[in-house]
């Protein structure tokens, strides 16, 4: 059995998980069917826990961390072209991204696909996906550092860096309600406050 085929089954399929990884407690199994869940039935995750450091790829190989995010709030994505509850959500993310843009938060939809940059670019011009960054954890580090059991799985990290909620399986990420439970998520954004502030003052006659 080749590798690619080995790597499918255990991030589909799901692998026994060390418990404690994130907030106590383990991961659940992820969805397999390609119906998408609530993406509001996110679980919380404790205050003080943090996650095990990862990296990944932009499309030119040019590494990226979290630290790179600081200041907004992200919305990480495990996923892969060859997943299908994945292939179902990642047009609802490409949507939560284009309205979150403003609030000063990122959806990083992060591929484990081993065709890369390529592959992924192939799925987005497919799939009409157009305020989405490609991004490659081509080895699945991040899955194997996490102990995830599958994918896609989805963790929100505030504006300082800190993970608030995960969710395990596909989702409808792309209607109002769930930008709402996003940004309070993720928090205000001060700086958009803070040019709000300074804009109005500038347009105040003395």
């Amino acid at each position: 059995m080749s590798l690619k085929v080995s790597r499918r089954r255990a991030l589909v399929a799901g692998a026994t998980v060390a418990a404690g990884v994130i907030g106590g407690n383990s991961w659940p199994s992820a969805a397999h069917a390609q119906d998408l869940g609530n993406a509001q039935s996110m679980v919380a995750i404790d205050p003080g826990v943090t996650l095990p450091a990862f990296r990944f790829f932009t499309a030119n190989n040019t590494v990226r961390t979290l630290a790179d995010y600081r200041g907004r709030g992200v919305v990480l994505n495990l996923w892969a072209t060859w997943c299908g509850p994945c292939v179902a959500e990642l047009p609802t993310m490409d949507r939560l991204a284009a309205t979150l843009a403003p609030d000063g938060i990122v959806v990083l939809p992060v591929s484990s696909d081993i065709g890369g940059a390529g592959a992924v670019r192939a799925f987005y011009d497919s799939h009409d996906i157009e305020h989405l960054p490609i991004l490659l954890d081509p080895g699945g580090a991040i899955t194997q550092a996490w102990q995830v059991p599958g994918i896609p799985v989805t963790v929100i990290f505030d504006r300082e860096g800190h993970p608030r909620a995960r969710l395990v399986g596909g989702a409808d990420w792309g209607t109002a309600e769930v930008a709402d439970h996003v940004r309070s998520l993720c928090g205000p954004n001060t700086k958009k406050s803070l040019d709000n502030a300074l804009s109005k003052a500038a347009s105040v006659k003395i």
